[in-house]
């Protein structure tokens, strides 16, 4: 991965080769971004900077011996450390990184822009808890613990750190702090709430954006779609890139027409067709859940940008204006005010496994109540 593999983010890569070029690399970073942004792959694209034995004014050579190993991401001097589960020859407390390297190099190469979801799916984990145990910790203590094999610098790629089990959290408190020379962390999150204070408050803070709706445009175009089916899935992709992938190549947009059709049941309180949708809902599982009630608050914002005419704001598709036009003669300003937040509250809730069908069906009879209303 080099820079010029990520589409936009401009200014961000700037930042990360003036600090190399200036010799002032913070020996921990935090990469922070949402699902589908380029958190991971710049910090990818970083490390591959960093030790690139020919480093060109803006880029990786991508020739060195370094850049080839980096490509296939078997750099000797670069590790990683990333949620796993157990098998059925390797117990929970045993499966550390390590053991899953062909497959965790495999899926990298796949796509650099993956949630929690596709990696516990490439390796058929989709029922099981994905964590990183308590020996990771030692692990780590004990690669870093000697100097860089080939190059310049030793680096350690921790994904989704907010993952890691307490104990191996706190493991790694003195390690991040002061580490061994030229010894870099780079720890790549989608949730920066759910870091342990005394991480956070170790690594330096880099904001990865989302992608703009341009960005992945021009991405989807390097696929061979057309202008009007690029539009439509950067209105739906949300500056998610794994999301506009998906959806470039057949796969479903997770929620948004679901959505519709239960709006539509709320209004008329079809009590038998939300029960129904409520069961659906609980057998589409965790991810669809939260992109259901994603798609609820995107209508719902793009709805109050309709209503009050923020033409600069808007950037809802031809195909979805309808569906908004009309959503918006039903939910006043005023009624958006109290669905969003009930919105938020069960996406909260999911996230905490709460029982689907019954959260579900709890907020259909709530969002009715609201839409019905004078």
């Amino acid at each position: 991965m080099r820079f010029q593999d990520i589409i936009g983010l401009e200014e961000v890569k700037r930042k990360l080769i003036e600090a190399v070029n200036a010799d002032h690399v913070a020996h921990a970073q935090l990469f922070l971004g949402a699902e589908g942004s380029a958190n991971l792959a710049m910090a990818l694209a970083f490390a591959n900077f960093l030790n690139c034995e020919n480093r060109q004014k803006d880029d990786a050579c991508g020739l060195c011996a370094s850049c080839t190993k980096n490509a296939k991401y078997i750099h000797p001097d670069l590790h990683f450390v990333f949620p796993t589960a157990a098998t059925l020859k390797i117990k929970r407390e045993d499966a550390t990184s390590e053991k899953f390297l062909k497959e965790w190099r495999d899926y990298l190469i796949k796509t650099p822009y993956g949630n929690l979801s596709d990696w516990s799916f490439h390796f058929g984990w989709e029922n099981k808890q994905l964590l990183i145990p308590r020996q990771e910790s030692r692990n780590i203590i004990t690669n870093l613990s000697l100097k860089a094999f080939e190059g310049k610098f030793k680096i350690m790629l921790i994904w989704l750190p907010e993952l890691m089990n307490g104990n191996a959290a706190n493991g790694i408190l003195k390690v991040l702090e002061e580490p061994p020379a030229k010894t870099i962390f780079l720890m790549v999150s989608n949730d920066e709430n759910k870091l342990l204070t005394t991480i956070r408050s170790r690594v330096q803070l880099l904001k990865i954006p989302s992608f703009s709706d341009e960005n992945i445009q021009h991405k989807l175009k390097e696929e061979g779609l057309d202008e009007a089916k690029t539009q439509e899935i950067a209105y739906l992709a949300e500056g998610n890139m794994r999301e506009a992938l998906n959806l470039a190549t057949g796969g479903q947009n997770l929620g948004s027409d679901q959505f519709k059709q239960w709006m539509r049941f709320c209004f008329t309180f079809d009590f038998q067709a939300l029960v129904k949708m409520a069961d659906e809902f609980q057998s589409g599982g965790k991810e669809f859940q939260k992109a259901l009630l994603n798609s609820g608050n995107k209508v719902m914002r793009d709805t109050l940008i309709h209503q009050y005419g923020i033409e600069k704001l808007e950037r809802i598709p031809e195909v979805e204006k309808g569906f908004v036009a009309n959503f918006s003669k039903v939910f006043s300003p005023e009624k958006i005010a109290e669905v969003v937040p009930k919105i938020e509250e069960a996406n909260y809730h999911i996230e905490r496994n709460a029982n689907p069908k019954i959260l579900f069906l709890d907020l259909s009879i709530a969002i009715a109540q609201i839409a019905r209303s004078k």
